[in-house]
């Protein structure tokens, strides 16, 4: 049944995962524009997510996989490499989450549960099992749609569609143990390079770059359930910064399993991406400081590998989705940093003006490609580029938006500050549009935002009144409400960035949400402003926004101030009250890190650098080291999952025997069987409702 709309938000909030379900999303077009694939479910409460095929001439949509109708058990029976790919790209709902198709856009990929199987895409079409012993994971067909890879027990298998014939194409040695993978993404690719695959079709299908994993240089942590005694940890291969990366490599297999060894290069630590399509097979690898990213050219009969280019910067080279990808004839496209500028280059040309920031490559659709990029931090937009047509804008000027594209259909998805949730259309060729139905409920909550307007180079902020308040009639507590840290932004032409602030907002306070230094969206030299020190900037940027927010809206009551925040904006939360308490009254930290030492290698030290060589950098960023040493204690509450395996919950437990020692009171709410994500509906809707108890209490 639909979420009661009587309901509080914070329940509707938590039912509707953030009001996401129901909406169209992972759009894939067939190649020659005629049919396109997408994931939704039936209703805006509704987690279980189906499949379904738009006809693009006709503007029909079919349904081709219900899951409830799939003789297939529970979600509770996930293999663990399900679920831990799962938790990597923070999927909330269940179903059919991901699909793979062939290259004509004929056949789908999915699974269930372990089990796989296949569906044709044509109106009617059943899906079928297929007969594989389970569990299945990742399963991907060739590009014929004649065999289907995927993989088991560490191994990558092929199945024959034609015979039913499975066998092991390449998979762990006799004298490899139980550490070693084939053909699955390590822990920091899937968190922190976006590459959730370990292994690549070639485009004939008789070949496959494959990746091997060996976690065992890796620090073994354990996950414990303090709630469940009886049960046993779960062991966690996890790199702490400083500490030693799997060991991964790659090789081209044939499918009869005769294989080369790839040249990665020289000093290279990290696999980036893979790309293989009819032109060549290219790989990005990267230095362990990240000042090199390189782009090797492989020659899959041989493995031998030839340097294309080599980009390296003083501070951090940035991983860029979507690319190196090739227009029809051959020329490569990449993205390159001019004139603190990311700009689209395609062969040696940087074909984007200066000041449009290109966030990613989305598709290449013969000449034509396909961009996001920003004119304003607060937009993202998106953008075609080609020969005949230099750059143009697809879809509106501003807001927050997506698309995909082939064989001249366009799908363009995403949202603004006046409409509710996310709008997807379907662009066909000759310029007619088809809108796809979206099931999402209505938030029914319209974020009032105000922009305020700082110095050259300050953060971006945003401010949220009650939406009953009368200016000049009462000072309003203010409640920060930042992530402020890199590769994310909250302060979007959007109203989903503002829902949960807006309804902070309606319980009394002053909401002021900022983009400080090292956030995306403002060019290069903005984001690379926190190298070496995680805290001073961001922090700083804050108050910044703080003091411009109260200047400029009035009726901001600066003697309350609170500060909430997940995550990187928990870390944030408990910085500002530790160290500025005179600015900072109270804070809400949600899963934060408090000492960098414990989070990843390839996250922590491309800003902190590695731990032995910059110690100071590290001294500067975490908290646990000086938490008493700023007067007065302010109220702080630490929330967390104990079950996260991302910012483990050890990071809460050490800064909270840090404060007991200093004699700092605070709050500890430990979260029993939450991982870094909140989906659970009655954790989620408690959590907004505890922390607006709690600032109430603490800010008097």
């Amino acid at each position: 049944m639909p979420v009661d709309p009587a309901a509080s938000f914070p329940r509707r909030q938590a039912a509707t995962r953030r009001f996401t379900l129901g909406a169209p999303r992972r759009p894939t077009i067939s190649h020659d524009g005629a049919r396109v694939v997408l994931l939704r479910s039936r209703a805006g409460d509704d987690p279980v997510t189906c499949l379904w095929l738009l006809d693009v001439a006709t503007g029909e949509e079919h349904l081709l996989v219900d899951p409830r109708e799939l003789d297939v058990p529970g979600e509770e029976d996930l293999p663990p490499e399900e679920r831990a790919r799962r938790e990597r790209v923070r999927e909330q709902s269940g179903g059919v989450v991901e699909y793979a198709l062939d290259a004509a856009g004929r056949l789908a990929v999915f699974v269930l549960s372990g089990r796989a199987f296949t569906v044709d895409l044509a109106p009617g079409a059943r899906p079928e099992p297929l007969p594989l012993e389970g569990p299945v994971v990742d399963p991907r067909p060739d590009p014929a749609g004649a065999r289907v890879a995927f993989v088991r027990g560490g191994a990558l298998h092929v199945h024959e569609r034609s015979t039913g014939a499975t066998h092991v194409v390449v998979g762990p040695d006799p004298e490899d143990g139980p550490t070693v993978t084939w053909g699955l993404a390590e822990f920091v690719a899937a968190e922190e390079m976006n590459r959730f695959r370990g292994y690549w079709w070639s485009p004939d299908g008789t070949q496959l770059a494959v990746a091997r994993v060996d976690d065992a240089p890796v620090a073994r942590w354990w996950i414990a359930d303090p709630a469940h005694p009886d049960r046993t940890p779960t062991e966690a291969a996890y790199p702490a910064a400083g500490t030693a990366n799997a060991a991964v490599s790659l090789a081209v297999v044939d499918i009869d399993g005769t294989r080369v060894e790839v040249d990665l290069g020289e000093g290279t630590e990290y696999l980036a991406g893979v790309t293989w399509d009819t032109h060549d097979l290219l790989v990005t690898v990267s230095t362990r400081d990240q000042r090199r990213v390189d782009l090797r050219r492989v020659d899959p009969d041989t493995g031998d590998a030839t340097l294309l280019a080599s980009d390296t910067d003083d501070v951090w080279v940035d991983l860029v989705g979507g690319v190196p990808a090739h227009l029809s004839d051959g020329t490569r496209v990449r993205t390159v940093d001019r004139d603190d500028t990311r700009r689209l280059l395609v062969g040696d040309e940087a074909v984007t003006p200066s000041g449009l920031q290109v966030r990613g490559v989305a598709d290449v659709d013969g000449d034509t490609v396909l961009f996001t990029a920003a004119e304003r931090p607060e937009d993202v937009t998106l953008w075609t580029w080609s020969r005949a047509g230099g750059a143009a804008r697809v879809g509106p000027q501003h807001g927050v938006w997506a698309g995909r594209r082939a064989g001249g259909t366009t799908v363009l998805a995403g949202g603004d500050l006046d409409t509710d949730g996310t709008r997807t259309t379907v662009l066909r060729a000759d310029g007619s549009t088809v809108p796809v139905a979206s099931h999402a409920e209505s938030p029914g909550l319209e974020p009032a935002v105000r922009r305020v307007a700082t110095d050259a180079g300050g953060p971006s902020v945003a401010v949220l009144l009650p939406r009953d308040h009368v200016p000049g009639s009462r000072r309003l507590p203010v409640l920060l409400d930042p992530y402020g840290g890199p590769h994310s932004q909250r302060v979007l032409a959007t109203r989903g960035a503002f829902l949960t602030s807006q309804w902070f907002a309606d319980q009394g306070f002053a909401v002021v949400v900022a983009d400080g230094r090292g956030t995306p969206g403002r060019g290069p030299s903005y984001e690379r402003a926190v190298s070496g020190d995680l805290a001073t900037p961001v922090l700083d940027d804050q108050v910044a926004a703080l003091y411009a927010a109260a200047e400029q809206v009035g009726d901001l009551d600066l003697g309350r101030v609170a500060i909430r925040g997940w995550s990187f904006g928990g870390y944030l939360a408990a910085l500002a009250v530790l160290r500025r308490p005179d600015v900072f009254h109270a804070a809400v930290a949600g899963a934060p890190v408090t000492d960098w030492r414990l989070y990843d290698t390839h996250y922590t030290e491309r800003y902190l650098g590695h731990p032995d060589e910059h110690p100071e950098a590290y001294a500067r960023s975490s908290i646990t080291e000086d938490p008493g040493t700023h007067a007065p204690a302010r109220p702080l509450m630490l929330v967390h999952g104990l079950a996260d395996d991302n910012v483990v919950a050890a990071h809460t437990l050490r800064l909270s025997s840090a404060l007991l020692a200093a004699g700092h009171p605070h709050t500890v709410l430990p979260l029993s069987g939450v991982t870094h994500m909140t989906p659970q509906e009655v954790v989620a809707e408690n959590l907004l409702l505890l922390q607006v108890a709690f600032l109430r209490d603490a800010l008097g």
